[in-house]
């Protein structure tokens, strides 16, 4: 019982990182405060599940849900190319709004508040990931491949760029690079990786509704990107791990359930400020948050 629980948790922490680490490249590397990450980590969730229950393989609906959030992403920042700080987190924040509306109207595909249950566990070389133990080994190895590939891509000359951007980008601008450009690709990559963070939790859950993808669910993700480090990768690992596992006592302690979720919110609001307050740059961050 005890393995299995612990088991679940690690899943959960391997989905996390992938959510965290590809929200690191648009905000902490490219310096766009991104409030729509959970909005591409629907659209892979819901690609992913509906793909999935029409009988397509795994490497399939994984892939299609992580190009089909690639889309949304390229195509959120054109319209907010121009757009700063805070204006940009209101667009962002507004496209959030505009895919939860359409997962939970569009009954005809995605069933609404009814959501979408009996999804498949994958399937890969005959083999079926249908018990935990199975699944997290999958889910280890994805979140090895996604560091791995964000890792490459921030240090190499791409990801200067990036960062050049993020802290001045007029002058970047002057030095010639096409600014715009770079945001760009930085933010569909970015929910690139958020879309096949979608459909890991998708497959993992075998059931997903609207209520899955609110403004709650980008809280703990936010929190980690800001207390691991703006710019950091590890400080994002280390940050994912604590904050998944802080709020667990809460369970054993005999509080209700409906105790527990406040609570756990009220823990990453409490942890947020003190790190704002006492080390505006988190754990390991390279820049303090604007």
């Amino acid at each position: 019982m005890i393995s299995a629980y612990f088991i679940h948790l690690l899943i959960l922490i391997g989905i996390y990182l992938i959510l965290a680490i590809s929200l690191q490249l648009s905000v902490g590397f490219t310096g766009l405060l991104n409030l729509g990450h959970i909005a591409f980590y629907c659209v892979g969730a819901y690609a992913s599940a509906l793909l999935a229950l029409n009988g397509f393989p795994f490497w399939i609906y994984f892939l299609a849900a992580g190009f089909l959030a690639m889309i949304f992403g390229f195509l959120l920042s054109i319209p907010t190319k121009k757009l700063k700080g805070d204006y940009l987190a209101l667009a962002t924040l507004g496209f959030s709004f505009v895919i939860y509306a359409v997962a939970l109207n569009w009954t005809g595909l995605t069933r609404g508040p009814l959501g979408l249950p009996g999804i498949p566990r994958p399937t890969l070389f005959g083999f079926t990931f249908s018990d935990n133990v199975s699944f997290l080994i999958l889910t280890f190895i994805i979140v090895l491949i996604s560091y791995l590939i964000i890792k490459k891509i921030t240090i190499s000359p791409f990801g200067k760029v990036l960062e050049a951007t993020r802290d001045d980008e007029l002058a970047t601008r002057v030095l010639g690079k096409n600014t715009f450009k770079m945001k760009s690709i930085s933010l569909a990559t970015s929910a690139f990786f958020a879309g096949l963070a979608g459909s890991l939790y998708a497959s993992y859950i075998t059931f997903i509704d609207p209520s899955s993808f609110t403004l709650l669910q980008l809280i703990p993700v936010l929190c980690i990107v800001i207390i691991g480090g703006l710019a950091s990768l590890k400080g994002t690992i280390i940050a994912t791990i604590i904050l998944v596992l802080l709020p667990e006592p809460l369970r054993f302690i005999g509080f209700p359930s409906s105790i527990v979720g406040p609570a756990r919110q009220i823990i990453y609001g409490l942890i947020l400020l003190l790190i704002l307050v006492y080390r505006p740059k988190g754990f390991y961050g390279k820049v303090e948050l604007e």
